[in-house]
């Protein structure tokens, strides 16, 4: 039996959704950071529950021939990258297997469905030195000096770093000449504890197409003292052109206990802290120009955005005749590439600022085919179609980490868009989303990974979905009397369904929920099981969650 603090050696087999390496010992599977899967380790025993624990790393008896050496002398300490140890290629492989391995386990999307529509996963290139933007909390050192850094992983203790090898090479510059001024000018550091000291955070981002930064002061206050001396101290910071490096600066003010970054409020320092950027799809030779402001969403990896808006194109197959609905819109980036190829975009976001920003973008580019609209999803969607009668050809989605509203879902089948585009950041909740709609009678026809966050486990997706209908029809008069049975109904028995069902999701369903669901989705059903066996007595209609189950088996069977 495993004791706490006992050391003992493993081989690491797997990998956890957050980064762990997992081993096994004694029965119990062991988390361990800073493992890499073939790795055999010896490890001490932290944490121990019923059935697993968690251990850390005392070294690397022998390595996995996946093991590399990391690039940054942080990686350890530091909680920002997960699999800096691990060669690219193989960090590659892995999240492929994380999405596909999602969709089977959450989805419930067959292996022989994945083995058709699932493509490579695109590459960072580069992988390091690739993000656009950095937040970095502040805090003070042991000897009480201002520090800026990242967290170490599982907790809010700040390891210093001023050069991240994910960002920018000019970042360093930036933060070193902010946290002297702090020095100089006794400008606080915020203690999470104690609800004290100015400042919390350090934003920035890097515009690819300027090569300027906007800089971004969280503070825990109203003002920030001797802010005129730092803009004289950053002026002297220059691009290669001669231009001062920060573009502008920004201050918001944030003195809740919370883990969320921006306060309500963003306010101008000086010059603008708004930034413009462009992305560009050259296959079809799309240029679209964007003006971000400090508190918008925008894409920290712009080359791998690119190569994905590029995908979203191809799938939505525009001919200049649809109508398109950009659903989680942001600032609009994938909406203006959309609107090249669309007669009509409309971009939804809850976002006030980011909708102003996407207004801005449309204006920048000349774009008169796109509107933005603010509020949700859900309740926008349905108002258009009742107050316009407007109905979208292909729909677009790219939710945060959470995933879809099932209200948003529900909308989106309601409309039957022909095609629907989910972009993802979060393989899980992807899954999720899959498994509702497919059940809703769209068909699963394309999936591609992106490595938007090289080192880290993230990972997002493009996918494509459409209604599952018939390429080509015919027209046969048949005399249905004439028939034992229909042809979907010899695809699968009473009993094959009833034990899918039971299977996959542990429900009990009669033969006539079956028959009920099999009329509902124009399957032709012998009369007898849709009557009373009593005259007068009332017929029990099916559940919903029963339902979408029988109809899930439809499709496994392909009788649907």
């Amino acid at each position: 039996m495993l004791k706490k603090n006992e050391r003992v050696t493993i081989e690491i087999e797997d990998i956890s959704r957050n980064g762990e390496g997992i081993g096994k010992a004694d029965g119990f599977a062991l988390f361990v950071k800073d493992t890499v899967p073939g790795d055999l380790a010896e490890v001490s025993v932290m944490k121990l529950k019923k059935t697993y624990g968690y251990a850390r790393l005392v070294r690397v008896v022998s390595p996995s021939p996946d093991r590399t050496e990391a690039p940054c002398p942080l990686a350890v300490p530091c909680g920002g990258c997960q699999l800096q140890a691990m060669a690219y290629e193989k960090q590659l492989v892995l999240k492929g297997k994380i999405v596909r391995d999602a969709l089977e386990r959450i989805g419930g999307i067959p292996d022989d469905i994945l083995a058709g529509v699932m493509k490579d996963i695109v590459p960072s290139d580069p992988y390091l030195r690739y993000r656009n933007k950095a937040i970095y909390p502040v805090g003070n050192d042991k000897n009480g000096n201002p520090v800026a850094g990242f967290y170490a992983a599982h907790s809010h203790r700040i390891i210093p770093c001023a050069d991240c090898l994910l960002g920018p090479k000019e970042n360093r510059k930036i933060l070193e000449t902010i946290l002297g001024w702090m020095e100089v000018h006794q400008i606080s550091a915020y203690d999470e504890s104690a609800g004290t000291g100015l400042l919390r955070h350090i934003f920035l981002r890097r515009s690819r197409m300027e090569g300027r930064y906007q800089l971004c002061l969280i503070v825990n206050g109203d003002t920030i003292p001797y802010w005129k001396e730092l803009r004289v101290q950053l002026d002297g910071l220059k691009t290669e052109s001669g231009e001062s490096l920060i573009k502008g600066a920004a201050y918001s003010v944030n003195t809740k206990d919370t883990n969320v970054i921006f306060g309500s409020v963003v306010k101008t320092l000086w010059g603008d802290p708004d930034l413009t950027d462009s992305l560009h799809a050259e296959k079809y030779g799309i240029s679209v120009h964007y003006r971000i402001s400090p508190a918008s969403f925008y894409q920290v990896n712009p080359g791998i955005a690119e190569k994905m808006y590029e995908e979203v194109l191809e799938l939505a197959g525009l001919t200049g005749n649809e109508t398109v609905f950009d659903l989680y819109c942001g600032t609009g980036t994938i909406s203006l590439f959309l609107a090249a190829g669309a007669q009509r975009v409309i971009g939804v976001e809850v976002v006030p600022e980011a909708v102003r920003n996407a207004r801005e973008n449309a204006r920048l580019n000349q774009i008169e085919n796109a509107e933005f609209l603010e509020g949700k999803a859900e309740e926008i969607v349905p108002e258009l179609l009742r107050a316009e009668g407007v109905r979208a050809d292909v729909v677009v989605v790219d939710p945060p980490r959470k995933g879809c509203d099932e209200t948003l879902l529900k909308t989106i089948v309601s409309i039957s868009p022909e095609k629907l585009i989910y972009v993802s950041c979060d393989p899980a909740t992807l899954a999720r989303d899959l498994k509702y709609l497919i059940a809703e009678g769209y068909r699963l026809q394309s999936i591609r990974p992106y490595d938007q966050f090289a080192m880290s486990m993230h990972v997002e997706t493009v996918c494509l979905l459409s209604q599952r209908k018939p390429d080509t029809t015919i027209e046969v008069d048949l005399d249905i009397s004439e028939l034992e049975v229909s042809s979907a109904e010899t695809k699968a028995t009473y009993e094959e369904i009833k034990s899918y069902v039971l299977k996959k999701f542990g429900l009990k369903v009669s033969n006539l929920y079956i028959a009920q669901v099999k009329r509902e989705c124009g399957i032709v059903e012998r009369i007898n099981y849709n009557l009373p066996k009593t005259e007068g007595n009332r017929v029990p209609q099916c559940p919903e969650d029963k339902r979408k189950a029988i109809k899930d088996a439809f499709i496994h069977f392909q009788m649907i």
